[in-house]
C-alpha cells in the first residue's frame, strides 16, 4: 500500500506503508506496573454551539473510546489536560464527563482531574479562593465516587506568595480527600501559567517544597505524576519519594527507560501518549510484568520518535496529534476538537506523524488511515 504525501515544499512522493498493526493485548489487573491512558474527548462537530464557549462533546464516540481503553486493560486518567482540561473543556464539562465515564465504566481503574479551573486566575485573590475552588470540585467528583487526580492549579500560581502557601492549600484540600489521591506537578512547557509552580523558579527548591509536602501527607498521597519532560528530574526524585508513594512518570519523551527502571526503582505510568499508544502500552507492560524486559523495549522504543513528534514545543498542542491519531484509527469520524485545536499544527506535522505511526504499527487499519489521510491533503488542497 502506497500514498503521495508531500513534502515541506509541496512536492508529492509516494511513501510506501511499511509497519505491522501491533497485535491486541490485555493488560493483567497484577500487571508489575500501574498503567493510565489520559483519554481525549471527541468533539461534537454537528453542534450549534459557539467552538470557543461551552464545550459540544460527542458522548457517544468518547465513551466508546474510553471502553476500548478499558478492554485493553489500561486505567483511564480522566478530565485531564489531555481531554483539553482548560483549553476547550470547562470544569462543568469535566464533571460531566467524571459521572458519564464512572457510571459506564464503574469496575473501571479511574482517577478524576480535579482542579481550580472554574475559579478565573485573574479573580483569585487569595489562597482561600484557592482552597474553596479546589473543596467544590473535591467534593463533587467524591460524591459520585470518583478518585482524584490533583491537578496543578493555575490560580495558586498566580496568588501564591511562597512555598508557605502551597503547603496550606495542598495540605487543606487533602485533608477533604476520602481516598489516597495521585498529585499532578505539570511543568510550563504544558502551561505556560504554571511557571513557578511550587513557589520558585528552581527545580531544586520546587522539588523540596514538594517532597516536604508529600511527606507531612502520604497518608493522602498515592503517587505524583511528574510531567517536566526531563528523566534525571523525575529519577531523582522518584528516588526520595516514601516507599508507600508512586512516582507516575508523565514524561511522554524517555517513558520506556522510565517504566522499566533501574537497580534503585521504577516509575508507573500516567501518560497522554498513552491514548494513541494504548496498544503498544498493554503489549509492551504485559511482556515487562512476564519479566522480559528485552521485549518490553522491544515495543515501546520505537514508538518515542512518534512521542517526541507529537509533543514537540508549543508541547501544549500535543492533544491535535493525538486526536488526528484517533480519527486514522477509526474511532470517531471526523478530525474536529475542540475549540478548533485541529487548526492547532500544520500540515507537516501530520504527514510526519502519519509516517511515523506507521512505522511503529499504530495505524490498525492502514487501508482506512490512507483514506482519511487523502481526505485531509485535500482540504490543504493536494490532489
Amino acid at each position: 500500500m502506497k500514498i503521495a504525501l508531500p513534502d515541506a515544499s509541496g512536492v508529492l512522493n509516494d511513501y510506501q506503508l511499511e509497519g505491522t498493526p501491533i497485535a491486541q493485548a490485555r493488560l493483567a489487573q497484577n500487571a508489575s506496573r500501574v498503567v493510565f491512558s489520559a483519554a481525549h474527548v471527541v468533539a461534537d462537530p454537528f453542534s450549534e454551539a459557539d467552538p470557543f464557549g461551552s464545550a459540544a462533546v460527542d458522548w457517544s464516540a468518547t465513551m466508546s473510546f474510553r471502553r476500548y481503553l478499558h478492554d485493553l486493560g489500561l486505567g483511564i486518567a480522566e478530565a485531564m489536560d489531555t481531554a483539553q482540561r482548560g483549553m476547550g473543556l470547562d470544569w462543568n464539562g469535566a464533571l460531566e464527563l467524571i459521572t458519564r465515564t464512572r457510571q459506564e465504566l464503574p469496575d473501571a481503574l479511574v482517577f478524576n482531574g480535579c482542579g481550580t479551573d472554574q475559579l478565573d486566575p485573574s479573580e483569585a485573590h487569595s489562597v482561600n479562593d484557592v482552597v474553596a475552588a479546589y473543596l467544590e470540585q473535591v467534593e463533587a467528583i467524591q460524591r459520585v465516587g470518583g478518585r482524584i487526580i490533583l491537578m496543578a492549579s493555575r490560580a495558586l500560581a498566580r496568588v501564591a506568595k511562597g512555598p508557605e502557601d502551597y503547603h496550606l492549600v495542598y495540605e487543606r484540600v487533602l485533608s477533604a480527600c476520602d481516598q489516597p489521591v495521585i498529585l499532578h506537578w505539570l511543568g510550563p512547557m504544558f502551561d505556560p501559567q504554571l511557571a513557578g509552580y511550587w513557589g520558585s523558579d528552581t527545580f531544586e527548591a520546587c522539588l523540596e517544597t514538594c517532597l516536604t509536602m508529600i511527606e507531612a501527607n502520604q497518608s493522602k498521597v498515592d503517587g505524583i505524576k511528574i510531567s517536566l519532560l526531563d528523566k534525571k528530574k523525575e529519577i531523582l526524585m522518584r528516588r526520595r519519594l516514601p516507599a508507600s508513594v508512586k512516582m507516575y512518570t508523565g514524561d511522554d519523551f524517555n517513558y520506556p527507560e522510565l517504566i522499566e527502571g533501574d537497580a534503585h526503582g521504577y516509575s508507573h505510568a500516567l501518560l497522554g501518549i498513552f491514548d494513541p499508544l494504548a496498544p503498544a502500552a498493554a503489549a509492551a507492560v504485559s511482556r515487562l510484568s512476564d519479566g522480559d524486559a528485552e521485549g518490553f523495549r522491544a515495543v515501546l522504543d520505537p514508538t518515542v520518535p512518534l512521542a517526541r513528534q507529537i509533543f514537540r514545543a508549543p508541547t501544549q498542542y500535543y492533544k491535535t496529534g493525538v486526536v488526528f491519531l484517533a480519527w486514522l484509527n477509526g474511532f470517531q469520524d471526523h478530525f474536529v476538537m475542540l475549540n478548533g485545536a485541529q487548526a492547532a499544527r500544520p500540515l507537516p506535522d501530520f504527514v510526519t506523524i502519519f509516517k511515523q505511526a506507521d512505522s511503529c504499527g499504530l495505524l490498525r487499519d492502514p487501508d482506512l488511515a490512507i483514506a482519511r489521510m487523502k481526505r485531509l491533503l485535500a482540504i490543504y488542497g493536494v490532489a
